[in-house]
């Protein structure tokens, strides 16, 4: 009789299991919490001085790499310098940015609020950012924000998220220190 009740408490019934577990939540409509319009990036006009001591960066990078590997570099650096060039004198069109309960959508793209460690407010080019670290590569998403709404976005935010900026990694402090020996920066 032992023997039987164990062999009985071995192999349960698979409805009583799904009768034990509870039932599943149900899914919350996404709500929006706070929209703004901004510029897609931070945008700043350069002039003939910054252009020139560019071109003759890149050419003398140019020169050297040609000697050394031949064309491919070269073709590289060129191209570098003309998609900056391009970014430099298109202005940025005007996009919506959302936070909602789910995470932050741009431009109806939803980046999502648990793929978001924390966040803190920065300035480039004298327009204010919201940088955003996520779980993804690029590892940041930063937001142009504006600067009357920023207030409203720490408050928002501060419901899911840390506020606390990062330490500049080495990367972010050479380019800093390379963009302030430019002209016109």
């Amino acid at each position: 009789m032992a023997a039987q009740t164990q062999k009985t408490a071995s192999t349960k019934n698979p409805q009583e299991d799904y009768a034990a577990t509870p039932p599943p939540q149900p899914i919350q409509p996404e709500k929006e919490l706070f929209a703004w319009h901004a510029p897609a990036r931070p945008f700043k006009r350069r002039g003939k001085e910054f252009w020139m001591t560019i071109i003759a960066i890149a050419s003398l990078f140019s020169f050297i790499l040609f000697l050394a590997e031949g064309a491919m570099p070269v073709i590289l650096i060129v191209s570098v310098i003309f998609l900056f060039y391009v970014l430099s004198n298109v202005e940025p069109e005007e996009i919506q940015y959302k936070i909602t309960t789910r995470g932050i959508r741009v431009v109806g793209r939803l980046t999502d609020m648990m793929l978001i460690s924390r966040f803190w407010f920065s300035k480039r080019f004298d327009k204010d950012l919201l940088i955003l670290e996520i779980l993804q590569i690029p590892g940041r998403l930063e937001l142009v924000i504006n600067g009357k709404d920023l207030e409203k976005i720490r408050k928002v935010l501060s419901i899911y998220l840390p506020e606390e900026e990062i330490p500049p990694t080495n990367f972010d402090k050479l380019s800093g220190w390379l963009s302030e020996k430019l002209p016109g920066n």
